[in-house]
């Protein structure tokens, strides 16, 4: 069987090649799929992509007319596949549910910790020699913060037990309330927890039509003053120019993002001499107060490995029964 996996940065090169139990034939590609690159799934059976490869209708076609039949996602979310189109043309389609909560989590406490502390800012002075101390640098301490975690799923509750070990104050809000968190957290109503909340770290799917932009002007200007906002989760969640105007108005006192809806036209390239969206620019320009990872969330060695092992027993389902219960 001839695997195509694209995306593969060099120092996962290792992960993919030792993970292949199953004996695949890989061709691992360092770029996201692309039009200048999709030419390489020639002679390949199945794909493996990425959140930022994009498997639209056009490409679609090019991947039948290439002899691709299986089509593999190494991540939970899948729309930067088309489906109806994918079932219309056969493909068999499949994502990884899951993969190591604690890589995100972890992300989470660090963008926090760095944004109470003031990590960033006081490490980037001293790398410039000022080893002066300045009234920025005076903090609060985590223990005596309330968290805010909106949505308690694997990735919402470890993070809330990350918090709770911290000593902090954890308060929840889910529509379906998790049983195994109740010893964690409270759960709240939204609206007690936009208001009591020192921290606002969102951990829930993006449902489009539902819960577009959901860190808006109406929850910004509920919350607390000097409140944390954090969104490893998606970039449909949040309202940037909302964002912009909590900032700019000293509501909100720090926000860290590692997603965005627009991320694809700049993440994962070098764009330090081109020009960027002018929103982005704009949170740039916040920084200590806006801290930016470019999608970084799982990119720790656990969360890979299970996103490779997974995606490997997907395939090999599909080839032995011709289903995959992680089918799309």
């Amino acid at each position: 069987m001839k695997l195509i996996c694209f995306g593969v940065r060099k120092i996962e090169t290792e992960f993919f090649i030792n993970l292949n139990k199953f004996g695949y034939e890989l061709t691992l590609v360092e770029e996201l799929l692309n039009d200048n690159n999709i030419h390489l799934i020639k002679e390949h059976k199945a794909i493996m992509l990425r959140a930022n490869c994009p498997a639209n209708k056009v490409n679609l076609k090019i991947f039948k007319e290439y002899g691709i039949e299986y089509i593999l996602t190494r991540t939970v979310g899948y729309d930067h596949i088309d489906l109806k189109a994918a079932k219309e043309m056969s493909f068999k389609v499949a994502r990884v549910p899951t993969y190591s909560p604690n890589a995100i989590a972890e992300l989470v406490v660090t963008l926090a910790m760095n944004l109470i502390r003031k990590g960033a800012y006081v490490v980037n002075r001293t790398k410039n020699k000022n080893f002066t101390v300045n009234e920025f640098m005076f903090s609060r301490e985590i223990r005596n913060l309330t968290i805010g975690i909106i949505g308690t799923g694997k990735i919402g509750l470890t993070t809330a037990k990350l918090f709770k070990g911290l000593g902090s104050n954890v308060i929840a809000y889910d529509i379906f309330e998790n049983k195994d968190a109740k010893d964690i957290l409270k759960y709240v109503t939204m609206d007690e927890l936009i208001k009591t909340s020192d921290i606002i770290s969102l951990h829930c799917p993006y449902i489009k039509g539902v819960n577009d932009n959901l860190i808006s002007d109406d929850l910004i200007n509920n919350a607390k003053e000097n409140m944390v906002i954090i969104n490893t989760a998606r970039g449909e969640l949040q309202d940037i120019e909302a964002i912009i105007r909590g900032l700019e108005n000293n509501k909100i006192g720090g926000y860290a993002t590692d997603v965005f809806s627009n991320e694809k036209d700049f993440f994962f390239k070098d764009m330090s001499e081109k020009n960027i969206d002018k929103n982005i620019e704009k949170l740039l320009d916040f920084y200590p107060k806006v801290l930016i990872t470019p999608h970084i969330g799982s990119y720790t060695d656990e969360a890979l490995t299970n996103m490779i092992e997974t995606s490997y027993n997907n395939l090999e389902e599909f080839l032995k029964t011709g289903v995959c219960e992680n089918q799309l």
